[in-house]
Formats: C-alpha cells, sequence, structure tokens
C-alpha cells in the first residue's frame, strides 16, 4: 500500500493542492524498488522517479527490438537516464525528467506522442514530414515488421531492461 500525504504546498504555484506518494515494487530480477511521485491538483506540476534500494553502479543497456512480443518487455528508467533510440530519437534527461516503470511500448508511445506533438508546433514542412517518417518507422518496431536498438543509459544505476535479450555494460 503505498504512502500519501496529501495537501502539501506545491513547489511551483504554492497552493496546499500536492500530493506526495512513496511506494515499494519488488520488480523480478531488479530487486526491491522506491517509487515515488508528487502530483499538483492545482497546477498539473507532476515529478516522478525510481530508485533501487541497493547502491548501482552507472550503466549502459542496449536491447535490440525485432518482434512483437518484445512490447511486453519490462523497463525500469529512473530520472537520471538517457534514452537512445540510434536515428530515430534521443530523450535526455532535465530538471523536470520523470523516472517510471513500463514496457517497450511505453517508451516507443512517449517519444511517439513527442514527436508528434513537436510535429504539431512545426511549420516547416520537411522536418514534419521528418517526423511523420519517425512515427511510421515505431509503428511498423511495434507491430514486429522492423528492428531498432533501445539504449537506455543511467549514470545513477536505476534503470533496467528486464530481458535476456538485454546486455548491460558498466558506464
Amino acid at each position: 500500500m503505498p504512502d500519501v500525504l496529501k495537501d502539501q504546498e506545491c513547489p511551483i504555484c504554492h497552493q496546499k493542492a500536492l500530493e506526495l506518494m512513496e511506494s515499494e515494487a519488488d520488480i523480478p530480477f531488479f530487486g526491491k524498488t522506491y517509487l515515488f511521485s508528487m502530483n499538483c491538483t492545482s497546477c498539473n506540476f507532476h515529478k516522478a522517479d525510481v530508485e533501487a534500494e541497493e547502491q548501482r553502479q552507472p550503466v549502459k543497456i542496449t536491447i535490440e527490438i525485432g518482434a512483437e512480443e518484445d512490447m511486453k518487455i519490462r523497463v525500469v528508467k529512473s530520472s537520471q537516464a538517457t534514452i537512445r533510440i540510434p536515428h530515430v530519437a534521443t530523450v535526455e534527461p532535465g530538471p523536470g525528467s520523470n523516472g517510471y516503470v513500463t514496457n517497450i511500448e511505453g517508451i516507443i508511445e512517449r517519444i511517439k506522442h513527442e514527436t508528434q506533438a513537436a510535429i504539431d508546433g512545426e511549420e516547416d514542412e520537411d522536418v514534419k514530414k521528418k517526423g511523420r517518417n519517425i512515427i511510421k518507422k515505431l509503428n511498423r518496431v511495434t507491430w514486429g515488421q522492423e528492428k531498432l536498438k533501445l539504449i537506455i543509459e543511467d549514470p545513477s544505476g536505476n534503470s533496467a531492461i528486464i530481458s535476456d535479450k538485454a546486455t548491460v555494460t558498466k558506464m
């Protein structure tokens, strides 16, 4: 059961509308993990992170995705991790970066969503076309029609791709 504190002061809008939540999860092959989140009902501020119980070394995790069943592979991404899909996208961490537990499909959906948002705000037709092609490529990957490599680099070591197909190297 998660621990929840309600009606805390939001660091952004300073209203007493912030909910703080902490919970534990035991993720197979990764171990005991703490999930943290902050959500403000006033200004919609959101921050989340994932932290392993045991101290970990910086890691680089690589996996080749090539089948529809790969979409179900569990992914733990800390707020400090960078996600790279060579020749498609790089998602760098920043002050607003969140940690989360998802699967490969969840990562791809997030990248498609961000790409679509960039297209919607773009006026250059060549840039829009490139963005649409990235979304098409990611759809083909999701359907198992195309392969790509997914890389997570995490200086905190609090990220993982839970699969025998993943290779882990120290950074």
